[in-house]
C-alpha cells in the first residue's frame, strides 16, 4: 500500500513536470515564432542578427538566435566600460583640476615660475548641468570652470607671470585617438580627441547664419575660443526661398584651418556645429592665457603643453616633469562624482567621456591612464563576470571602432552580473529609459512599453544594437541583447525591427 502511494505521488510529480515542460516549450515556441517572423522579412533577412533574451530571475533562455556569434556592437561597447568603471573605480570618484606653479608668488603679485594647468581626466569642464535630469542642459558658458580657475588666481594676487603658461595632460598617456577610428569622424564631436585636460567636450561651437544681403558671406561665430582655428569662409547668402541651406565643412587631421563652403538662404535660422579641436591641452592653455590677460595679468613666457607620450623605450614625458614636492597649488576645481558622468555617457552616448573613463580605469587599477591599461583592466573585470576572451575583442571604450566585437550572450552575462552587484541599481539608472529620456526618448513610447525598457542603444553605418533590461507591469524582468550587422535597412527601419523584438519579449513575459 505504501509502495502504491509513493508510486502514485511520483506519477503525479512526473505529470506536473511534463505539463510545465510542455507549457514552457509552447511559450518558447510562441515567442520564437513571433521573432522568427520578424527576422524572416526579406529586407531584414539580408543582414546578420544576434539575439539573446533571458528571464532575469531564473536565467532561463526565452529566445536566442546566433547569440554566441561575434557582432560589431557600436555604442553597446559603453555598457562594458561604464560597468567596469562602477566596479573598479566606483561612482564616488572625484576629479581634481588645478593650476600649479614651480615658482614663488611675491608680495607684489609677481610669479617667478610657470603657471601649469593640470588636468586629471575631468570630463565635465564645460557648461553641462549635472546631475543629468532627462536631457542635456548647458546653463553655464562653455569655459565657465576655466574662468573660475582664472578668477581664483586673480584672487590670490597674481599680476605678473615671468614663466610660461603650460597645459599639462600627462596624467594620461597622450593617445588622442584609437588607431582603428575612422578619419572622417575626427573632425566632429563624436571623434573628439582624448586628453586628461579636456574642456567643453574638446569642441568649439561654430554658428553659421545668413548675411544681411544676397551674395554676402555667411555670418560665423565661434565659442568658446574664437581665434583657435583659422577659418576660410566661402559660404554665400542666397535669396529667401531658393532652397535649403547647403553647407560643407572640412579640416585636415592635425590642421588648424577650417574650410567652409556652400549656400545659406536669407531668413534661415542658422545652424550650430560642434567641431573637435586638435590638441585639448594646448587649447586650454591658450584660452587660460587669454582670460588672464583680459584681467590685466602680464605674461612674459610662452604657451606650451606637457604630454606623456609613448616611445620605443616605454612611456616618457614630452617635456621634463616638475620635480615632486616643488609645486604649489594656486587654484583648484573638484568635479561632480563619477556616477553623474556615467549617466551622461549612457543616456546620450558620449564618446569622449567614456574614453576618459577607460583611461581612468587603467590609471586607478594599473597605475597608467592609457588605452592598453584600460582595456587590460576591463578584461580582468569581464573575467569576473564570467565572460571569456573568445566572446569579445575590444579596441576602445566607446564603440567608435569597427574592430570591436562581442556576442549577445556576453552582453547578457554582463547585464546579469551587473544586476547582482551592489552598484547594479545605479548602473541601470544610467541607461536610457524608453519613451522618457536619452537616446530612447522617441522609442517605446506606447502606453504598454513607456518606462519599461532601460537599455543602451548602438548605431553606426549598417550596425544597430540595443541591450539592457525590460520589466513587465507585474514586475517580471527580462535581460536582452539584440544586435544587427551588415544590414541595409537604414537606422529607422532597423530600430523598428529591434523594438518589435523587445516588445514581443515583453508581451510574452507579461502573460506568464
Amino acid at each position: 500500500m505504501r509502495r502504491t502511494r509513493v508510486s502514485l505521488l511520483l506519477l503525479i510529480f512526473l505529470l506536473l513536470a511534463f505539463a510545465a515542460e510542455a507549457k514552457d516549450r509552447k511559450d518558447k515556441n510562441t515567442l520564437a515564432k513571433r521573432i522568427d517572423a520578424l527576422l524572416a522579412q526579406p529586407d531584414v533577412a539580408r543582414g546578420f542578427w544576434g539575439i539573446k533574451i533571458v528571464d532575469a530571475a531564473s536565467g532561463r533562455v526565452l529566445y536566442e538566435h546566433d547569440a554566441d556569434r561575434l557582432f560589431t556592437p557600436a555604442s553597446n561597447t559603453k555598457l562594458v566600460t561604464t560597468a567596469a568603471a562602477f566596479a573598479l573605480v566606483g561612482p564616488q570618484h572625484v576629479f581634481r583640476t588645478t593650476i600649479e606653479t614651480n615658482g614663488v608668488l611675491d608680495s607684489h603679485g609677481r610669479l617667478t615660475g610657470d603657471l601649469v594647468l593640470v588636468g586629471r581626466g575631468d570630463p565635465n569642464l564645460s557648461g553641462r548641468t549635472l546631475p543629468y535630469a532627462g536631457k542635456t542642459e548647458r546653463a553655464k558658458t562653455p569655459d565657465y570652470y576655466l574662468q573660475e580657475l582664472a578668477d581664483q588666481l586673480i584672487a590670490r594676487g597674481v599680476k605678473i607671470v615671468d614663466g610660461d603658461i603650460v597645459g599639462d595632460d600627462s596624467y594620461y598617456v597622450f593617445e588622442r585617438y584609437a588607431a582603428s577610428w575612422d578619419e572622417g569622424d575626427l573632425m566632429w564631436e563624436m571623434g573628439a580627441p582624448v586628453s586628461a585636460l579636456s574642456l567643453n567636450d574638446n569642441t568649439i561651437y561654430l554658428s553659421v547664419g545668413p548675411g544681411d544681403r544676397v551674395g554676402d558671406r555667411a555670418l560665423l561665430t565661434v565659442a568658446p575660443f574664437a581665434d583657435y582655428y583659422e577659418i576660410d569662409n566661402k559660404v554665400v547668402t542666397t535669396a529667401a526661398g531658393t532652397g535649403a541651406r547647403n553647407l560643407s565643412i572640412h579640416r585636415d587631421p592635425g590642421s588648424k584651418r577650417l574650410m567652409l563652403w556652400g549656400t545659406i538662404p536669407l531668413g534661415d535660422s542658422g545652424v550650430v556645429e560642434a567641431l573637435a579641436i586638435d590638441d585639448p591641452a594646448e587649447f586650454s592653455a591658450q584660452l587660460l592665457r587669454r582670460k588672464l590677460e583680459a584681467k590685466g595679468v602680464m605674461i612674459f613666457g610662452k604657451t606650451r603643453v606637457k604630454h606623456l607620450e609613448r616611445s620605443t623605450l616605454g612611456i616618457v614625458p614630452v617635456s621634463a616633469p616638475t620635480s615632486p614636492g616643488t609645486t604649489t597649488v594656486l587654484a583648484e576645481h573638484a568635479s561632480s562624482p563619477l556616477g553623474d558622468d556615467l549617466k551622461v555617457i549612457n543616456k546620450v552616448s558620449q564618446n569622449l567621456h567614456v574614453e576618459l573613463a577607460l583611461r581612468l580605469i587603467g590609471h586607478e587599477k594599473l597605475g597608467i591612464g592609457s588605452f592598453d591599461a584600460g582595456l587590460q583592466a576591463e578584461r580582468s573585470f569581464l573575467s569576473l563576470a564570467g565572460i571569456t576572451t573568445d566572446e569579445y575583442r575590444l579596441n576602445d571604450g566607446s564603440g567608435l571602432s569597427r574592430q570591436n566585437l562581442i556576442s549577445p550572450s556576453a552582453l547578457v552575462k554582463l547585464l546579469q552580473y551587473a544586476h547582482a552587484q551592489s552598484w547594479g541599481p545605479q548602473f541601470e539608472d544610467t541607461l536610457p529609459i524608453g519613451g522618457v529620456d536619452g537616446s530612447l526618448t522617441n522609442r517605446f513610447t506606447g502606453p504598454a512599453y513607456a518606462t519599461r525598457v532601460h537599455a543602451k542603444t548602438g548605431s553606426m553605418g549598417h550596425v544597430n544594437a540595443l541591450s539592457g533590461y525590460a520589466v513587465t507591469k507585474r514586475g517580471a524582468r527580462i535581460v536582452f541583447s539584440v544586435m544587427s550587422n551588415n544590414h541595409v535597412l537604414g537606422t529607422p527601419r532597423a530600430q523598428e525591427v529591434i523594438d518589435a523584438i523587445v516588445e514581443a519579449a515583453l508581451n510574452d513575459a507579461e502573460k506568464k
